[in-house]
């Protein structure tokens, strides 16, 4: 890398543009949306997609509710043009999706192009050409009247064509294509010089598609292009602008969100953010985040992990987990004090009494996109007490006291130093059944018992194994858990001093279980913890308090 990077590249002007009126907007509305997953995207590939997966990608954005479609480029290749013309042939394009065609401003390649939509009620033709300086010099060796020229002969086709199929509705695009890095003033002209030809009205707009074909600024630059040629060109009631950002500088959400602010109607993009080189813009991503802002984006993201799914079978490509929204790890929190700020977070939901979200790194409910609360805590040697206990509840119902899960942290800590791997709701429950549950190396096991006497002194009979040796027990206390504890006294058993006792019960109706936890401190001061599980609440508790004397 030099050390002075400007003796090679130069930093991209700015617009002159002062009274900008797109930062002191929000996106309210949803845009038309543009996928050009089958065509843009299905270019990106290192193999592309085949007639069945093309279809299965099809059905998939018809489902997720897409009205415009870009099927393809039908001009490049017999395997394209049988695969558009089969959509119509078929009948598989439902009568509320336009389905658009890409073609260069050829006229063999646009009445190619025409040929294969038809039959169609309604389709987008969507022309272009590139304007800019480096491809007028570098590419084309043209002069900005030559490239215009293209433009508007190319119009001069869609216009021809479209009057001998007078049964399909006919929608134009045009694309002054690598509109990033051109002047703005000659892109304004051209795109001007081809509504002279095609004649839109407010009932019949054109799309003036306006790429960043490369992304060469900073996203607010690309907004400044955006309003400047929408307050320029003539006739704005009768344009629908349409953004296609791409992702060179990792900015392509974000310059089509500002680009929207800028005046934008139309968002044109995949998925999941596939496309040449870094990729297009994410339709997932920039519908979800006006999700998230309370604004319906108009389209049914409820499956994320269908689209995931079949975007991964389609394309061969992994989605990468970090991905926004759809990877596998974005609602997950392996870190101990994340942990305990959604545990919390999903805590104070459940006891407010209204709808809003408000959970701590958490943007959108994974359950709007169809993932359970099961994968939001995950445990590894980074977590704390708080996410093992958030396991433990959701898989087995258990509800740690705070000070327990300090206790229990302490097991699930080693196991994960000493397997050097993430931990799985089995591992932490068996972590659990060795730290606190009945186990062969135990000293004492509850065989039987019964309480007796009256309210205030409770006398306990038991049998209980000591050392694998079945004795008979029997201790008196103000209740059933210091009965307990005066008969092991009595038999050679600890001392403990009961600090804390909770108890709640596990799942509901006739088949629920209870669960007793007993904080202990023994005679030489140190703390133990006892669980019982029982379907009986009194048999759950004199199990913790074997269980604490176990610990003991």
């Amino acid at each position: 890398m030099l050390r002075d990077p400007s003796l090679k590249y130069r930093p991209f002007p700015t617009v002159d543009l002062p009274d900008r009126q797109w930062p002191s907007r929000t996106i309210t509305k949803a845009p038309r949306w543009l996928s050009t997953d089958l065509r843009d995207g299905n270019q990106a590939l290192i193999d592309p997609m085949d007639a069945e997966k093309k279809t299965r990608f099809f059905d998939l954005l018809v489902k997720v509710g897409l009205k415009e479609i870009e099927v393809g480029f039908p001009s490049a290749g017999a395997t394209e043009f049988d695969f558009i013309s089969g959509l119509v042939r078929d009948g598989r394009i439902p009568d509320d999706v336009a389905i658009q065609v890409l073609t260069q401003s050829r006229r063999d390649l646009i009445e190619r192009s025409f040929e294969s939509l038809e039959g169609a009620k309604t389709a987008i033709v969507h022309l272009y050409n590139a304007v800019s300086p480096a491809w007028r010099k570098i590419v084309f060796g043209m002069t900005r009247d030559e490239v215009k020229t293209i433009a508007v002969e190319g119009a001069k086709v869609l216009r021809d064509e479209a009057a001998k199929r007078p049964n399909t509705r006919w929608q134009f695009e045009y694309s002054p294509e690598t509109f990033s890095t051109a002047e703005l003033d000659f892109s304004v002209e051209v795109c001007a010089a081809v509504m002279d030809v095609l004649r839109p009205t407010v009932d019949a707009p054109i799309i003036l598609n306006l790429p960043a074909t490369v992304e060469c600024a900073t996203p607010n630059v690309y907004a400044d292009q955006i309003e400047w040629f929408g307050r320029s060109i003539p006739n704005r009631e009768a344009v629908v602008i349409s953004l296609h950002t791409h992702n060179d500088r990792g900015t392509g959400v974000a310059a089509a969100e500002l680009g929207l602010m800028a005046g934008a109607d139309r968002v044109e993009g995949c998925l999941l953010g596939n496309g040449e080189r870094t990729g297009n813009c994410d339709l997932v991503t920039v519908a979800l985040n006006m999700y998230t802002q309370g604004t319906d984006p108009r389209l049914d993201l409820s499956n994320i992990d269908e689209i995931v799914k079949t975007v991964e079978y389609a394309t061969r490509i992994p989605v990468h987990p970090r991905t926004p929204y759809a990877g596998d790890l974005v609602f997950t929190a392996f870190s101990g004090s994340h942990q305990d700020a959604i545990k919390k977070g999903f805590a104070a939901q459940a006891a407010r009494n209204d709808t809003l979200w408000e959970v701590p790194y958490l943007p959108i409910d994974p359950a709007d996109l169809g993932r359970s609360y099961e994968a939001v805590i995950r445990v590894n040697s980074q977590s704390g007490k708080g996410g093992v206990a958030w396991v433990l509840e959701q898989d087995k119902g258990l509800k740690l006291p705070k000070r327990m899960q300090a206790d229990f942290s302490r097991h699930v800590q080693a196991l994960a130093d000493e397997s050097s791997r993430e931990l799985n709701a089995a591992d932490i429950w068996g972590a659990f059944e060795r730290a606190y549950l009945p186990g062969d190396a135990d000293r004492f096991e509850l065989r039987d018992y019964e309480e007796t006497g009256a309210s205030g002194e409770r006398v306990f009979v038991g049998r209980v194994a000591i050392d694998g040796e079945e004795r008979s027990l029997s201790g008196r206390g103000n209740g059933l858990i210091s009965g307990v504890i005066a008969a092991l006294a009595d038999s050679t058993g600890p001392a403990l001093d009961v600090v804390d006792y909770s108890e709640h019960a596990i799942g509901h109706g006739a088949g629920a279980q209870a669960v007793a936890y007993l904080e202990c401190r023994t005679g030489d001061g140190r703390t133990v913890w006892g669980v019982g599980i029982d379907s009986d609440i009194a048999t759950a508790s004199v199990r913790a308090v074997l269980s604490a004397a176990n610990r003991a």
